[in-house]
């Protein structure tokens, strides 16, 4: 076919259609979030939520949303900043603290919604494909069900994205997926080594690159880990916080701030000046008057006084 050149017009300009403000600034995949967020009508306007992940550069954010006309509505949250607290205070954007972050989340959600004690997920992961299923009792709850939303993240075999959904699912909600993204699934084989899924759960990655990088150059490793060096933990190390970090996750998930070192809402409150009331300002401009007239008074019996003179 030949090559056509579009004739910008008067025509094409009356029909040109200006995108999403979130499509323009390359923030929102439209097309995918349509069927992330359509719920079917016979649901009866039952919420569809959706397990966001999104990654910075310094932190994992791990959200339960659905969507209403108004706009977006947040059930649950959690970040990778909160995993000090049970234990992990390295690599807190890395596939292991992805998984803890989502595993945090969903033990948070569930603890709010009063399902914890009965859909408690996988509590010793060992690396295989296992999804929430619904209980044998009789009228009991089925499992909170959410879809995997990875925003613009590509979604390449061994993505961070999916160690968070993994530790969702691992933490007792059923999210729809196959085991054709996590790390150790062979495409040619069409099979998954459980044994490298469990490595990167227990963050056992970090420690074989902390011991190549050891052997190969030291200089750069006392670089890279200084502050794992600096809080005395090794590679032999990893497994154990990680394991702990997860118990610790599932005996106590609810969110807790942090302690400021400071009383930020009173230092804010020192520099703030309060609007005056109508009483206030009309006391304000009496008093003007007042010291007005008096130096005027004043003046003008200097003025007499010269002219006596």
């Amino acid at each position: 076919m030949p090559f056509v050149k579009t004739v910008k017009s008067d025509a094409y300009f009356s029909r040109f259609q200006v995108k999403y403000r979130r499509r323009r600034e390359g923030k929102t995949d439209y097309y995918a979030r349509k069927r992330l967020v359509t719920q079917a009508k016979n649901k009866y306007n039952a919420p569809k939520y959706r397990l966001v992940v999104r990654f910075t550069n310094k932190q994992v954010i791990v959200q339960i949303v659905y969507a209403r006309l108004q706009g977006d509505f947040v059930l649950c949250a959690a970040t990778s900043k909160e995993l000090p607290r049970y234990g992990i205070n390295h690599g807190l954007t890395n596939w292991s603290a992805a998984y803890a972050t989502g595993l945090l989340c969903a033990r948070r959600a569930l603890t709010k919604l009063g399902l914890a004690d009965k859909y408690e997920g996988v509590a010793e992961p060992d690396g295989t494909l296992k999804l929430t299923e619904a209980l044998d009792e009789d009228d009991a709850p089925r499992p909170f069900k959410c879809y995997l939303d990875v925003g613009l993240k590509r979604t390449s075999t061994g993505s961070r994205v999916f160690g968070a959904m993994k530790g969702a699912s691992d933490g007792g909600i059923f999210i729809p997926h196959s085991e054709k993204r996590f790390p150790g699934y062979d495409p040619e084989s069409k099979a998954l080594d459980a044994e490298v899924l469990k490595k990167y759960i227990f963050g056992g990655h970090v420690a074989e690159y902390m011991e190549s990088l050891e052997e190969e150059d030291d200089e750069r490793f006392k670089k890279q880990f200084s502050t794992y060096l600096a809080d005395g933990v090794g590679s032999e190390d990893m497994e154990e916080i990680y394991t702990n970090a997860y118990a610790a996750i599932r005996e106590d998930p609810t969110f807790k701030p942090t302690e400021k070192d400071k009383d930020w809402k009173a230092e804010t409150l020192k520099h703030k000046v309060n609007r005056l009331t109508y009483e206030q300002r009309q006391t304000g401009i009496q008093k003007r008057i007042t010291a007005f007239k008096a130096g005027q008074s004043a003046q003008a019996e200097v003025d007499e006084d010269e002219d006596d003179e």
